[in-house]
């Protein structure tokens, strides 16, 4: 009895603690403009980490708990910096509605794009992403009258938030743009939880363990990969509204493939099948990036090396290896 007692009490005290890792990131994060200057950093880097953070975290809901990769998620992130940054330029100076138009772009051209792709797997799924990725890259380098071309889109600048009652200067203070990303990143990451706990992120996780089984049970797999995938490519375009934001700038390389395979690296640096992993991913390829690139052109030979380290010796990622450690 006193053997079973404590057999039951050790299982119980191991058991995840997912609530902790999201403490000590939001305090991280709630804190960035207090620690991050004593380190060397800028807070206009802690919004970079923000917005690629997010965009690897939109892309883990395909790849982490879908099972499904995509190497073309850059042209969402890029479809949702021009669509902010044309919004603006050419309609209104309105943030919020530049944030709305760029996430309707994006988001709609995944869910467009969804159907022809939810029937391929593995290896000629990436291809077909890649492929419609290039396109919209080939689109936006060309049209130079609408985007810029290969210069990119000029000539707009994020708007101050007129709340009625207040107005949030947003465009001058870098500490103030932080927050505010950081609340639009807060409300996305925090949509992203709620779906991934419901029925619907359960089928996700299901499909991710075993698609064939998930189909003998009456799951219409494509219908939830498609739905997986265009949700996915919302929150992606969400990302690359908030990188036009904070560069006011759009250019077709935020379309590129290159930026797909960063989104990847990130992902899969901090752990895929970590809800936080990707944002950890994120921070370091960022910081590793800024860092070593004031230092030598060739610095994704440096990044590459360590992503390679990392794959061979953390292949659950970073954050996935630590929880596994601690049982946190």
């Amino acid at each position: 009895m006193s053997t079973t007692t404590v057999t039951v009490t050790t299982a119980a005290t191991a058991q995840p603690r997912p609530w902790l890792t999201t403490a000590i990131i939001w305090a991280l994060l709630l804190t960035v403009p207090l620690w991050l200057p004593m380190l060397g950093g800028y807070t206009a880097l802690a919004g970079r980490v923000l917005v690629l953070g997010l965009a690897a975290m939109s892309f883990n809901l395909l790849l982490g708990f879908t099972g499904v990769m995509s190497f073309g998620h850059a042209a969402y992130f890029g479809l949702g910096a021009y669509g902010a940054g044309l919004t603006l330029k050419y309609l209104t100076a309105s943030t919020p509605l530049a944030i709305v138009a760029g996430v309707l772009l994006g988001g709609l051209a995944g869910t467009l794009f969804g159907p022809l792709i939810v029937r391929r797997r593995g290896v000629y799924f990436a291809m077909v992403t890649v492929a419609f990725g290039q396109i919209a890259f080939y689109v936006a380098y060309s049209w130079d009258s609408l985007t810029g071309g290969y210069d990119g889109l000029r000539g707009f600048s994020r708007a101050p938030l007129d709340l009625g009652f207040i107005t949030v200067d947003i465009t001058n203070n870098a500490t103030t743009f932080y927050y505010f990303l950081l609340i639009v990143f807060g409300i996305a990451t925090g949509l992203q939880a709620l779906l991934l706990a419901s029925p619907f992120g359960r089928t996700l996780v299901a499909i991710r363990e075993n698609e064939r089984r998930a189909r003998f049970l009456g799951i219409p797999i494509e219908r939830h990969i498609w739905m997986s995938f265009s949700i996915s490519c919302a929150f992606t375009a969400l990302a690359g509204a908030l990188y036009a934001l904070l560069n006011n700038f759009a250019d077709p390389m935020g379309l590129h493939y290159s930026l797909s395979g960063e989104i990847v690296i990130m992902t899969v640096m901090g752990g895929m099948r970590a809800f936080w992993g990707p944002l950890v991913g994120a921070a370091l390829f960022v910081v590793l990036q800024d860092y070593i690139s004031s230092m030598t052109v060739n610095w994704m030979s440096f990044v590459g090396l360590i992503f390679v380290l990392v794959v061979l010796f953390f292949p659950r990622g970073l954050l996935g290896m630590l929880q596994k450690g601690t049982g946190k």
